[in-house]
């Protein structure tokens, strides 16, 4: 089953509590532990949001009310104006994460559409349910008499996720007038996916109608008389200004009277008229100006049987009679009568049976970019690794290296002399707490000598004297490997200074290859905007074998498991399927071959062109019955010249993040890093290499 729905409004007003009540009340029912986040809220200060209390509140689910929410709006524009939109997806993730770790399912609420972030909503509630993962079920509110402009509103909402690459599994359209219900639904099932299941809700008086309660709550009412009738619905309101027998002309039944407090005449006629069989039924009445009818007044409406709610305020007559026009309808957590009817409707207008089975058979395929580093840096810490970072002069490294002991990732090793290490810090205006980080001098080291004779015992057999051996152990890339080999740490990240063969060398020579590997090779993470990708080979073998391509495409499977990522293996050529010849193309159908004889549980194709690999309407003309194409998440290039160019293309021209690369094949992690490479990348080496060593531990 899917782990979590979000439900997203198209304007303000939608009606979104239908949809979120009603599925609340569906996923219930399949399963015990729901939870509930709306990642943004917009609420006045010192105020809670209503819905998330009505939603915590009417189904008693055990959830601290912070943490039903991320972030208030005004701080989400603040990050927008600091150009740090992405640290708002980034804090929405990770709570999320905390969320999905606890339930079995999550429902996640989008935005209201209401204060300052309007303009952006649309475009933030498909990046969070993009980055989150997770499908999306639309609201919709019909314009009032123009089914073509309900219909063209709602399929750009609808195109607006599906650009986003996020799926939507039903639209709601509500507000619906009846004699318009049928057509709405045909017109739009026509224009979207077949897929999608979509439902028409008519228009509801009830709903959409603030009760005394709603008015009493927005307008920091005082309650007087008539608790028992605040559920009373308002249809419509006039102000009491003129003579009695003039202003009883306007009634329409649940009509709020708003008069001045020293009205008597006004306040008592509107009471009368509401046991007056010849008058429609009056909702309440507000009194205004924060005057209050005199005390003889007050022992006579006390005495009354039959009392609507009276409330009393501060502001004027006019003032008060334009916040009672920007009140809307809402569901607070102690109207029951309301929550009652929107679970009615929901359940007679939506087809549960459908969307249960949508939501049960719903499967995310991939993921973005920041929930993989997400999920990198969560797996990281909660099992910490020690890495040695060789290079501890270079300041892209420091800066690493200060990034990593503040989020107390992993426990770092820099080697270099301590004083020059922590002078280069300094000058740069680094701030690092050495505390946190080991600095080693490897020639002073207490591990030296012991390294020398190791290394002189596993390469005697090549000619290596002690004395070689004791001048190969003072480079850093030989001395950090050591400590991998005898598990003083437990990976290394090298080459932001030194070259990749001066950073492999020393890992063939005694970490040596798993067994059953016969060749070491290297795989990208390529971040792109909507998805993690893995390439390989891009970084190591110049002209594989087809039995080196083979080997390659399982350690590149096995790698994307490891990091959550469901294989599907593109054996890329110049030609798909069994179009080409040639020496090229046929060392990949035989690679292809080999794979599916030594691993039949992987999903592979080859050969295979890159765009049929990843373009699902490429796909469908080129290799239509395939299980990979239009859908591969490994993709592996047939030589180095292939691959090196292809990912460095992809990450210049798209602006994709390539995180990599990261060496597959050995007993202990060793990862190589580029001598052009950004601190970032180093960052998330180091949490690859952190990630590799539980893996082998």
């Amino acid at each position: 089953m899917s782990k979590a729905i979000y439900i997203a409004a198209s304007h303000s007003n939608s009606g979104k509590s239908i949809a979120t009540l009603g599925l609340m009340r569906l996923l219930l029912g399949k399963t015990t532990k729901v939870g509930y986040l709306k990642p943004i809220i917009t609420v006045n200060e010192n105020k809670k949001d209503f819905h998330i209390e009505t939603i915590l509140s009417h189904f008693d689910l055990d959830i601290d009310y912070q943490d039903a929410f991320v972030l208030k709006s005004k701080e989400v524009i603040a990050k927008r104006n600091q150009g740090k939109i992405g640290e708002v997806i980034d804090t929405i993730i990770k709570q999320y994460k905390k969320m999905e770790s606890i339930y079995d399912f999550v429902l996640v609420e989008g935005t209201d559409f209401e204060g300052d972030t309007t303009s952006m909503e649309a475009e933030l509630n498909v990046q969070i349910a993009k980055n989150l993962g997770i499908p999306v079920i639309i609201i919709s509110k019909a314009s009032k008499g123009s089914v073509d402009n309900t219909i063209e509103n709602t399929k750009l909402i609808y195109d607006t996720f599906i650009d986003g690459d996020v799926e939507v599994l039903s639209i709601l359209v509500n507000k619906v007038l009846e004699e318009n219900l049928t057509q709405i639904k045909t017109r739009l099932s026509a224009l979207v996916s077949k897929t999608v299941l979509t439902s028409t809700i008519p228009f509801s008086n009830k709903l959409s109608s603030p009760t005394v309660a709603e008015i009493t709550r927005e307008l920091n009412a005082e309650l007087m008389f008539g608790a028992s009738g605040l559920n009373n619905p308002i249809h419509a309101y006039g102000v009491g200004a003129m003579q009695l027998r003039n202003h009883l002309e306007h009634y329409v039944d649940h009509y709020l009277v708003v008069t001045p407090g020293d009205r008597a005449d006004i306040i008592l006629g509107a009471l009368q008229a509401n046991i007056s069989k010849n008058y429609p039924k009056v909702a309440g009445i507000v009194l205004t100006g924060g005057l209050k009818p005199e005390g003889t007044i007050l022992k006579l409406i006390d005495g009354l049987s039959d009392v609507v709610p009276i409330v009393s305020v501060n502001t004027g007559t006019f003032e008060t009679a334009t916040n009672l026009a920007n009140v809307k309808a809402k569901i607070y957590p102690e109207n029951t009568d309301k929550i009652l009817e929107t679970l009615r409707i929901f359940d007679k207008y939506v087809p549960t049976e459908e969307l249960t089975n949508k939501l049960i058979n719903f499967e995310v395929k991939g993921m973005t970019p920041k929930m993989f580093q997400y999920n990198m840096i969560d797996r990281a810490q909660k099992q910490k690794k020690r890495v040695v970072l060789p290079e501890g002069s270079d300041i892209r490294v420091l800066e690493a290296a200060a990034m990593l002991a503040t989020l107390d990732i992993v426990s770092l090793t820099l080697l270099g002399d301590i004083e020059e290490i922590k002078a280069k810090a300094k000058k740069t205006g680094l701030v690092i707490n050495f505390d946190n980080i080991k600095i080693i001098d490897p020639v002073k080291s207490v591990y030296f000598d012991e390294f020398v004779n190791t290394f002189y015992a596993l390469r005697k057999h090549k000619g290596v004297n002690l004395d070689t051996a004791r001048d190969i152990m003072t480079d850093v890339s030989y001395f950090g490997t050591m400590m991998v080999h005898k598990g003083i740490v437990d990976g290394m990240v090298s080459g932001a200074v030194n070259t990749t063969q001066h950073t492999i060398r020393p890992a063939l020579q005694f970490v040596k290859t798993k067994p059953g590997v016969s060749v070491v090779s290297s795989i990208f993470f390529m971040c792109m905007d909507s998805r993690v990708a893995i390439f390989g080979d891009c970084a190591i073998n110049p002209d594989p074998t087809a039995e080196q391509l083979a080997e390659i495409a399982i350690s590149s499977a096995d790698s994307a498991s490891n990091f959550g990522i469901e294989p599907r293996i593109a054996m890329l050529s110049y030609s798909s399927g069994s179009s080409g010849k040639g020496a090229q193309v046929d060392k990949v159908r035989m690679a292809t071959e080999i794979v599916k004889k030594i691993r039949p549980d992987l999903k592979i194709e080859g050969p295979i062109q890159y765009d049929a690999a990843v373009d699902a309407g490429v796909a469908k003309s080129k290799l239509p019955n395939s299980q990979v194409a239009g859908k591969a998440s490994v993709l592996v290039f047939p030589d180095l010249n292939t691959g090196n160019n292809t990912y460095k293309a992809i990450q210049r021209e798209t602006g994709a993040l390539a995180i990599g690369p990261m060496l597959q094949g050995l007993n202990k992690p060793v990862n190589d890093l580029s001598r052009g490479c950004t601190v970032d990348d180093i960052f998330n080496t180091v949490i690859i290499t952190a990630i590799q060593a539980q893996e082998l531990s």
